[in-house]
């Protein structure tokens, strides 16, 4: 397997920001800020569910590459880090997930 991270990927969003736009795709985005960035995601989960549903495997992996480079870039234009996401994911593990859920609706 790769070493590679989606830790390692968050680090290489943070460099490209500090990036010029005229050389930088991840500076470019976060210029239009989070509604674009937003936007963009939206469109890259778009096209995973798409090649989920209906292209080869290799499809599939290539847009879920996308879908989450989107989403740190994402992530990156409003403040947040990778860590915050896993700390809410975390501490949801001490329930299932049909808990949690139902825990969501009372709120």
């Amino acid at each position: 397997m790769p070493s590679f991270t989606l830790h390692d990927l968050e680090q290489r969003v943070a460099e490209r920001a500090k990036a010029n736009a005229d050389s930088s795709y991840t500076r470019k985005l976060l210029d239009r800020g989070p509604a674009y960035c937003a936007k963009k995601l939206g469109e890259e989960a778009i096209e995973t569910v798409m090649a989920a549903t209906s292209e080869r495997r290799d499809r599939v992996i290539a847009e879920s590459a996308d879908l989450l480079y989107h989403l740190l870039v994402l992530l990156k234009s409003r403040g947040i880090k990778l860590a915050e996401v896993e700390a809410a994911l975390q501490s949801r593990t001490s329930q299932s997930g049909l808990q949690e859920k139902a825990a969501r609706k009372d709120q």
